[in-house]
């Protein structure tokens, strides 16, 4: 399925309801936008479908990134809006509940890593 689809069916879903519920939390991280070097950004809040995060320099909707959480390969998503240093994005494939779940058992609020 062609990310313009998934994020097709994001944006219905996301209109209608929040696809999944976001858990706020604090995970330092690193997203790199296609063509860019990465930068390290904090993870806010994180759901199945997608994030928000910190993005000092302004990332336009439509913008495919990559987001890398510790131990985790990279994440491929979309950026959906950008505003005041901040960004959400949304997957281009749902989190696996299960490594959604180990993320948040791994995590507290205050980005304290649980090994």
């Amino acid at each position: 399925m062609s990310l313009q689809n998934v994020m097709g069916r994001y944006e219905i879903a996301a209109q209608e309801d929040r696809s999944a519920p976001r858990t706020r939390l604090s995970i330092p991280a690193q997203l790199r936008q296609s063509g860019g070097r990465p930068f390290q950004t904090v993870v806010n809040d994180l759901s199945l479908s997608g994030f928000s995060a910190t993005a000092v320099s302004r990332l336009h909707v439509g913008t495919v990134c990559w987001l890398t959480l510790p131990g985790l390969e990279a994440q491929q998503a979309e950026v959906i809006w950008w505003e005041d240093s901040m960004c959400g994005c949304a997957f281009a494939q749902l989190l696996s509940p299960i490594v959604h779940d180990n993320i948040l058992t791994r995590y507290r609020g205050d980005g304290v890593y649980k090994g």
